[in-house]
């Protein structure tokens, strides 16, 4: 078990002003995992949502609080942890009850949805509760659940290192990563075949059970369609006119599914970061998913990084998720204009400071300047720039080529 130790300190901090935390994130991710790694040395009584029992005793608030007295102590003073929450029918009303009566109360919760976890914030525990978004392991998590000696020494390095002499082991685990991605139970699986099975089995019985919950049976046919062609379109901009068309269902109905599967974490959209409306070509977003594994079973595709035409697709996807692993989403845009400049990513920062992020699937062997950033300096106030490549590591000026490996330095 290798401590997410980001998320713990993200855990740590919502109960400083908060008596509530929710963990959401897609399933697989190891949001129990980090329920349990956070109560170590703590006395807690453990929930269980699904569980028909639990969901009984959260019927009446009479009944829960005599529950909680029996079970914790009659102060109500401690842990409590609901894992997959969203399932307690009313859940947010019981909470809001228990917390605003008991002050020393602190409750950990998880869900899978969160559609359905946003809904009951918004009714009843606004003010009250801490969301964390929960993603796939990072990069650096992943080479620790492989090799927790590597993990360490990649941990120490830097964004100025060359990582790939250093440490020759680290770019054979990033090709298994761009393929496989970061879910847990796919990273510690014992070979290929086995990664392979694992994902279909959490894309049939996880992903499309729970999304349909949320559409027309009528409809899957049609949700399916939509799924493949995402897949096929990661790092692209997403036309949805263009999808509605394709698949033959209402412009209104496709927003409604990518809406749904942005709440689930199977996708997220980026938004156009521009300060000239005039150079602005879309305000359409661009897709990613949210793990890399997830993206190439439902693309059915499983091939090697040397041996694929979407190679420089899947890394983009890949950085993306790094850079989501330190900021929020909306603190992500990208920035395209009509005369041909693009850049994949730019973080947003305090006031109007930005960094833009160039990502270039390519082994560069000496540094040179970029065109795309040259020109976005003139639309965008910035210090510093990046290019994400699979070997350069080299600094001149604010222009700075870095490998792909310790993103969380930016």
């Amino acid at each position: 078990m290798i401590p997410r130790n980001q998320y713990l300190r993200k855990i740590e901090a919502g109960f400083t002003n908060n008596p509530i935390v929710v963990l959401t994130g897609a399933r697989q991710v190891g949001k129990t995992t980090l329920m349990e790694l956070f109560m170590l040395g703590k006395k807690c009584l453990w929930l269980n949502g699904q569980n028909p029992e639990i969901a009984q005793v959260f019927e009446r608030f009479s009944t829960l609080e005599r529950y909680l007295q029996l079970n914790i102590n009659t102060q109500l003073a401690g842990w409590l942890a609901i894992d997959e929450f969203q399932y307690i029918n009313k859940v947010s009303v019981m909470l809001k009850l228990l917390v605003d009566k008991y002050k020393k109360l602190n409750i950990l919760c998880s869900g899978s949805s969160s559609l359905q976890i946003l809904q009951e914030v918004e009714e009843s525990l606004a003010g009250r509760v801490r969301i964390v978004p929960v993603y796939s392991l990072s990069f650096l998590e992943y080479v620790a659940f492989v090799d927790n000696d590597l993990g360490e020494k990649l941990l120490h390095c830097s964004i100025y290192d060359d990582v790939n002499t250093l440490l020759p082991k680290v770019p054979v685990l990033l090709d298994e990563y761009l393929v496989y991605g970061g879910l847990p139970k796919v990273v510690l699986a014992r070979n290929t075949l086995e990664k392979q099975e694992l994902l279909n089995d959490i894309y049939q019985t996880y992903l499309l059970r729970d999304v349909r919950q949320f559409i027309e049976n009528k409809d899957v046919v049609a949700f399916n369609k939509l799924l493949r062609l995402l897949a096929a379109g990661i790092g692209q901009l997403l036309n949805i006119n263009e999808l509605s068309r394709t698949i033959r269902l209402p412009y209104k109905t496709c927003e409604e599914f990518l809406y749904v599967l942005e709440q689930m974490f199977i996708i997220r959209m980026v938004q156009p970061y521009y300060q000239n409306k005039r150079k602005e070509i879309s305000k359409m977003n661009k897709l990613y998913f949210c793990d890399n594994g997830l993206r190439n079973v439902v693309f059915n595709s499983f091939n090697g990084m040397d041996y694929r035409l979407d190679n420089g697709a899947l890394f983009e996807n890949y950085v993306y998720l790094q850079l989501l692993q330190y900021i929020r989403p909306d603190q992500v845009c990208f920035y395209r204009t009509k005369d041909g400049t693009e850049i994949d990513f730019v973080m947003q920062g305090q006031g109007e400071t930005v960094i833009p992020v160039e990502v270039k699937y390519k082994s560069f062997i000496r540094y040179a300047k970029i065109r795309a950033i040259t020109e976005f300096r003139k639309s965008a106030v910035f210090d510093q720039a990046y290019v994400v490549n699979l070997t350069l590591s080299q600094s001149q000026e604010n222009l700075h080529y870095v490998q792909p490996y310790i993103l969380n330095n930016l």
